[in-house]
């Protein structure tokens, strides 16, 4: 049976065009950020890079809120990082464009800012993985607020590939900052409440059988006719 498709793009050609372009805009965007994170990770041994991660409970810690999702402690450690970030990145980029843009300072600070305030005195806390939580909790979270098809395929492929990460906010591993995984995961959740509506909803297929109740239901709201009314002489 044909469904026609009365709420998609009058130009279907046109909407694929714009999604492919969103799309390498996404995964371009993310590109750049693996590359900037290995182009910092290549100079680490230039400069004290446990001077600028996040140290809790100092004040001298407090300029890891901006540099520390910057650095990474190994090789294996920055691969990881940057294969969750282009994946997790472009995702998010290609399906929220806008919300996505603007969350990033709040994951960017939330991990952060957790890591410091919920870390241990003495400990350093560097990496990008509490930002790539914040991306796979804003995908999460916007799928339960949004619940179009877009939103829900986007929550669906996050979890296929980054389910784990609903479980990394927990303590698991001595050396894995869970408190920057949770402050990344928790800005991901607020972002996807402030931002939820910047980005318009796909156009969404209406079915023959809706358009034949709407039809039905325009035939019944003509104009009304009434009786004349009795008069009494």
């Amino acid at each position: 049976m044909h469904l026609p498709e009365h709420d998609l793009s009058h130009d279907p050609a046109a909407q694929r065009r714009d999604d492919r372009r969103r799309l390498l805009r996404a995964f371009n965007a993310s590109l750049a950020g693996v590359l900037v994170l290995a182009a910092v990770y290549s100079a680490q041994g230039l400069f004290d890079a446990g001077a600028w991660a996040v140290m809790p409970w100092s004040a001298a810690g407090l300029r890891g809120l901006f540099a520390a999702p910057l650095l990474h402690g190994s090789a294996a450690h920055l691969a990881g990082n940057a294969v969750a970030l282009l994946m997790l990145g472009t995702l998010a980029g290609s399906v929220y464009p806008r919300a996505t843009v603007r969350a990033l300072p709040l994951l960017w600070l939330g991990s952060g800012l957790a890591a410091w305030m919920l870390g241990e005195a003495g400990s350093r806390h560097l990496g990008f993985s509490g930002v790539n939580h914040g991306l796979a909790f804003l995908v999460f979270a916007l799928a339960l607020l949004r619940r179009d098809r877009a939103a829900i395929a986007a929550a669906m492929l996050a979890f296929a590939f980054y389910g784990g990460m609903l479980l990394t906010v927990l303590p698991r591993e001595a050396a894995v900052s869970w408190q920057s995984h949770l402050g990344g995961a928790a800005a991901g959740v607020l972002a996807a409440l402030l931002f939820r509506r910047v980005d318009p909803s796909p156009p969404r297929k209406r079915y023959s059988w809706e358009l034949e109740e709407e039809a039905a239901d325009g035939e019944g709201d003509g104009p009304a006719t009434h009786p004349p009314s009795a008069r009494l002489h």
